[in-house]
């Protein structure tokens, strides 16, 4: 009866969305014919889903944002914890540390992750949660955007699920004389649970700007709600740093410098010690750095209109140390991985109906991997292979072209993509391996201006992720499972359809969206029966299944009267193994989020509503994961009071976490949330 129930509230909820979504487009019908453009640009939102700024109400994909006000006020620990107050993200929490955002039922290398449009993705991304996305520092994100069920036209492979682009703060010019700006943010958490110290400065005049900061964070074990308690090991610390200089070499040309920089140390992968003997199971360090040099030109030529080049370093270390209990052998591996990176990009304006970009991506990944294992006892160490192969190389190379037309009320979009790997492995179990993969891709959309404030679509693209060294030379412990290498793996493949909705204006915005995804040649782990290596069962990677996930998504913002504001979404997926006849593995629940704010001059405050429905549809492997269980996740619910007050150069912020101090754990996750707590943000800003 309870399942019958959660099936009329989703059915229920989708026929009111599409209910409120028409309502909303015929009450504005006469409006929408007064307006000017002028006015509309007042609460334009825009994307860069296209590589190019658009207006989001003319983008064919689903696209979410998060602002830098946004970020202020609600003083996100983690860009993970961030993700949570977008629509259609359910992020799944390994350890406190981790945080992976499930974009349409897929996560981890199913998912491309940029930062300022630069991969971060390598050659040793994992599937199913992980930590990468919290290697960025949410104090220096000014926007988070998420372009779903599109991307691999766009940006390449590991693009299934979508995108997400982590778009950094960045300098202005001044536009007369020279500035100086600085800030400074300390924030607390009750229980110990978050101390944090940030401190931003910048200069700026009418050729260069510059903004520079650096971060100093400890996060505390953190405690769950009603019985929980403390859940130890789970605190770590960490620092990061960053800089971003802008030069305006010319009128029409500017060169940008950056850099970024963060360490976490000693960070407790908290399931494995709970549920797995481990007496130490920790990621020590885990490290990023990125540094790119970006050139903008803009040009009288239609055909080279604007170009952007860039050249990037990105060095990822992670090292993981366990010791299992009642043994004497402390395992430390570490995992080095250095990125070059160069793309062109080009904006040619063809006609004045019809504009395209193209350019070209090249980013070289080389791989160092390394294991000591060290006697507790007697301080002997032996030298043994690492996790992937050393010294490994993984080349990306493609070229791209998208074409964006607009005839009076109709736009296309069209766009194609060719991408082929060069990998290198010689290993001593593998031997020498060599393959060069490739894979053509194209998207086509279909849009439609019903008026200026109302747009429908319908989009199609095809997807790919070429099989990495974590696919190919995995030799080790991984989760609960001992996995060996696979050396004949090929692409996987998408199919993405999508069905769209758009309302905006200067009060009110809303989306909808309906989905359909077809995987294929998906690399799953399979077991080798019979075979088990130190206690734990064998799996090797195989491109053997094919399946589906389908779904909707629904959001909307609203200044219902002046000064009180109210937004929501919720989203549901549904995926299913066509191979294995069974659902899907870590599918998301059917979940939401609702908030009600009020805002004033110096002041706001709002509340937040956030749910999830229980998980029962599991696949065996999620039976056999001891985070998830045969009975599956409970459905939650969670309240959240947030609020803020600006005085002339002080800010305040306050935040009262899980009110009623529940116990829940978002579906896949290794560690439950936070129980009742409190923080408070304090910033100066001159």
């Amino acid at each position: 009866m309870k399942n019958k129930s959660i099936s009329k509230m989703k059915i229920s909820f989708f026929t009111i969305s599409l209910l409120l979504l028409s309502i909303i487009g015929v009450a504005q019908q006469n409006e929408n014919e007064k307006r000017d453009t002028a006015t509309l640009k007042l609460n334009e939102v825009v994307v860069t889903a296209q590589r190019r700024p658009q207006q989001n109400l003319l983008v064919p994909y689903s696209v979410n944002t998060l602002g830098r006000k946004e970020m202020d006020d609600y003083q996100f620990r983690t860009t993970p914890e961030a993700m949570m107050a977008m629509n259609g993200l359910f992020v799944q929490k390994t350890n406190h540390g981790g945080g992976s955002a499930f974009v349409r039922g897929v996560t981890g290398n199913q998912t491309l992750i940029l930062v300022d449009g630069i991969r971060l993705n390598n050659a040793t991304f994992r599937y199913g949660p992980n930590q990468y996305l919290n290697t960025v520092d949410a104090y220096t994100i000014s926007k988070i955007e998420v372009a779903k069920g599109t991307g691999s036209v766009q940006y390449g492979t590991d693009a299934i699920g979508g995108v997400i682009n982590l778009i950094s703060n960045s300098p202005q010019f001044s536009l007369d004389k020279s500035s100086f700006k600085a800030k400074a943010v300390a924030k607390y958490m009750t229980g110990d649970m978050e101390r944090t110290l940030r401190g931003e400065f910048g200069y700026s005049n009418k050729k260069f700007a510059l903004l520079a900061g650096i971060s100093k964070r400890s996060f505390g074990d953190i405690i769950g709600g009603d019985t929980t308690g403390k859940q130890s090991p789970s605190g770590y610390d960490e620092w990061a740093f960053d800089v971003k200089a802008k030069f305006l070499l010319q009128q029409n040309m500017q060169l940008t410098l950056a850099s970024q920089f963060l360490q976490q140390q000693h960070v407790p992968v908290y399931h494995k010690v709970r549920l797995e003997n481990f007496s130490l199971n920790e990621m020590d360090p885990q490290q990023r750095l990125l540094s790119y040099a970006r050139l903008n030109m803009h040009s009288k030529s239609l055909l080279i209109k604007e170009t952007a080049i860039t050249f990037s370093f990105q060095q990822g270390i992670e090292g993981r140390n366990s010791l299992k209990n009642g043994t004497t052998a402390l395992r430390k591996e570490k995992d080095k991985i250095r990125t070059i990176g160069v793309t062109a990009d080009v904006l040619s304006v063809i006609g004045k109906r019809w504009s395209a970009n193209s350019g070209i991506e090249i980013y070289s990944d080389q791989v160092n991997s390394s294991r000591e294992d060290i006697n507790t006892q007697t301080n002997i160490a032996a030298s043994k292979r690492g996790l992937y192969p050393d010294d490994s190389k993984y080349g990306n190379y493609s070229l791209y072209s998208l074409h964006h037309l607009h005839f009076g009320k109709w736009m296309v979009d069209a766009g194609l993509r060719f991408n082929t790997f060069k990998i290198n492995i010689a290993d001593s179990s593998l031997g020498s391996v060599k393959i060069t993969p490739s894979a053509l891709v194209s998207n086509a959309a279909l849009m439609y201006s019903i008026n200026k404030l109302q747009t429908v679509y319908v989009s199609y693209s095809s997807g790919y992720r070429a099989p990495n060294i974590d696919d190919m030379g995995t030799l080790g412990i991984v989760d609960f499972r001992y996995e060996v290498p696979a050396a004949d793996l090929k692409p996987e493949k998408s199919q993405h359809t999508e069905l769209g909705y758009k309302f905006q204006s200067k009060k009110i915005s809303a989306t909808f969206a309906a989905y359909y995804m077809h995987l294929s040649n998906i690399i799953t782990r399979v077991k080798e029966e019979g075979q088990i290596i130190n206690g734990y069962p064998v799996y090797k990677k195989e491109n053997t299944e094919a399946a589906f996930i389908k779904g909707f998504e629904t959001e909307f913002n609203a200044e219902v009267i002046q000064h009180v504001y109210f937004s929501g979404g919720v989203s549901y997926t549904y995926g299913y193994s066509l191979s294995k006849r069974e659902p899907l593995r870590r599918i998301p629940p059917f979940n939401g989020r609702l908030t009600g704010t009020y805002r004033k001059k110096q002041w706001f405050a709002t509340t937040e509503f956030q749910f999830a429905s229980k998980q029962t549809r599991l696949a065996q492997g999620d039976k056999d994961d001891n985070r998830i269980g045969a009975k599956g996740t409970a459905g939650w619910q969670v309240l959240n009071i947030y609020g803020g007050y600006k005085f002339s150069i002080f800010s305040v912020n306050i935040g009262l976490q899980n009110l009623f101090n529940k116990d829940y754990r978002t579906h896949g996750s290794g560690i439950n949330g936070v129980g009742r707590s409190a923080w408070m943000a304090v910033s100066i800003k001159i």
